[in-house]
């Protein structure tokens, strides 16, 4: 019940073009109906009752009805599970969960994995829930094979996984003639494969996603035709590849015109621990230093709001891009995050070679962009890459513990893009600060400004945190930031990372905190 509470909360935070794409959004509660248990000591020739429970969830999900829930009593099932069975919108979902308090754990050991597979796969099915579970130890040393904790492929609506524990799911294939193409896993990764049926309508919430060996793929990801979902509130880190992906572009669905994750909201989640230096799908001599996994990352998405998330220690805090030429990531809003101590840098945004697509439309909002490009590359806090255009930067905190790029901007294909009233330091003069722009370098804030015409009402100072060496980047009283953010009507139905109104009279702070 509180996370429908939460959800329905939450939607009163969007505008009225998003909240109409979420209006059914909301987990559906199951009707009291039917209940089925299993148990380790379970016989699936039993009544499937409590007194009586059956051995094996697949017997169970075999002859579930709609509004039913199947109950896992304690203990360690080293079990698969395929639902292919659906609830309905009038008796309710079939739900798959943990009994009460007690640790259900699905463990993989000793399991084969064939082709693309989760531990759980949901086929071609709607009104599914799957909470409350322990999922774990799925592995394979194939290129051939992609373990997967939870898997919903196909076309189907109203799925919720909520409050799973996911952890242990490995691809160690060792390099073959090829390399190490194809040594994947994921987490959770829901592939919209039909058309012009989608995946929709899907809520991913409070679910933990850690210590997992990806090679070239992702913890959290949103593949093909998938729409209207929302990712609530998730742990994910400690990592070796992308923690959260919403991708397009790659032939997932059948037909291109549906082949974009969209319409979509990513909010409240937590990433942090995700790189790509130990992964020897990015270069077998470790560390390879790639810094190439994202805690978000927007791949070819459209149409998506992206607040409140917490990234730090990751390779890169949040990107935006397509890595499909002629291809764009568009539409995208990332508000009242905070992003810190990321190695490569806080937000990057554009392709990441001349080979690549475009970020387009997008708007990069009253976030705290701080102590970011720990690894001293140079990127800098903001990273605009090849090929963006109508982009909007404004009101963010962009400021640095210690090195001097603000913004590292070194392609000239950048169009239509407006940057301002930001607020910029770092602790070395002011003078010494840099920015480049169509790799052109400036030296100062006035020096920027009168080069490029952006930053017109931006400012350059301490924006005086609360505790910068812990991270409480709250603001003290007689901040700069604060009253001095531009007040569009985009933000008046928002909150700040605390779940403040954005809008308090008519001024607004810059940065994640009002």
């Amino acid at each position: 019940m509180l996370i429908t509470i939460l959800i329905r909360l939450f939607l009163l935070s969007l505008t009225l073009s998003e909240l109409f794409i979420r209006e059914n959004q909301a987990p559906l509660i199951p009707a009291e109906q039917a209940s089925y248990f299993i148990a380790p000591n379970g016989s699936d020739s039993n009544a499937g009752t409590i007194d009586s429970p059956w051995k094996t969830v697949q017997h169970a999900a075999d002859l579930a009805e709609p509004g039913s829930t199947v109950y896992l009593r304690s203990g360690v099932y080293k079990q698969k599970l395929v639902i292919t069975r659906s609830g309905s919108a009038a008796k309710g979902a079939i739900t798959y969960s943990n009994y009460e308090s007690e640790k259900a754990v699905l463990d993989g050991t000793g399991l084969t994995v064939e082709g693309l597979e989760g531990i759980i796969t949901v086929n071609d099915a709607s009104y599914i829930q799957v909470k409350g579970l322990e999922i774990r130890n799925y592995k394979s040393r194939s290129s051939d094979a992609a373990p997967v904790g939870i898997l919903v492929q196909g076309a189907g609506g109203y799925i919720q996984l909520i409050s799973n524990n996911i952890h242990s799911i490995q691809n160690t294939a060792a390099p073959t003639g090829k390399g190490l193409i194809g040594r994947d896993a994921h987490g959770i990764a829901l592939y919209g494969t039909k058309a012009p049926k989608s995946l929709h309508h899907m809520t991913i919430a409070d679910n933990e996603l850690h210590n997992l060996v990806l090679g070239s793929s992702e913890s959290l990801v949103l593949n093909g035709n998938v729409e209207q979902f929302i990712l609530l509130n998730n742990r994910i880190y400690d990592n070796d590849n992308i923690g959260i992906d919403i991708i397009g572009f790659e032939g997932v669905a059948p037909s291109p015109a549906f082949d974009q994750a969209r319409d979509g909201l990513i909010q409240g989640n937590t990433v942090y621990n995700i790189s790509s230096n130990h992964n020897p799908s990015y270069g077998t001599k470790l560390p390879n230093d790639s810094n190439a996994a994202g805690g978000i990352y927007i791949d070819g998405g459209k149409n998506i709001v992206v607040e409140r998330n917490l990234s730090y220690r990751n390779d890169i805090g949040i990107e935006l891009a397509s890595e499909h030429k002629g291809k764009a990531t568009s539409g995208i809003t990332v508000r009242s995050n905070i992003i810190h101590s990321n190695r490569l840098t806080g937000v990057a945004i554009g392709g990441y070679d001349k080979q690549r697509g475009s970020t387009t439309d997008s708007r990069i909002v009253n976030n705290t962009i701080y102590d970011n490009d720990t690894s001293g590359t140079g990127s800098g806090q903001l990273f605009i890459q090849y090929d963006t255009s109508n982009n909007l930067i404004q009101n963010n905190i962009i400021a640095a513990a210690s090195g001097n790029m603000m913004i590292y901007n070194e392609y000239r294909k950048n169009t239509g893009n407006v940057v301002d009233y930001n607020l910029y330091f770092t602790p070395d003069a002011g003078t010494k600060a840099a920015w480049v722009w169509k790799n052109k370098t400036y030296s100062g804030l006035a020096d920027y400004q009168s080069g490029t015409g952006q930053d017109a009402h931006s400012l350059f100072a301490d924006p005086k945190f609360s505790n910068p060496e812990s991270f409480d980047l709250h603001l003290q009283p007689g901040s700069p930031a604060i009253d001095r953010g531009y007040n569009d009507r985009e933000l008046k139905h928002t909150y700040d990372f605390d779940e403040k109104p954005r809008v308090n009279g008519t001024t607004i702070d810059i940065g994640a905190f009002e």
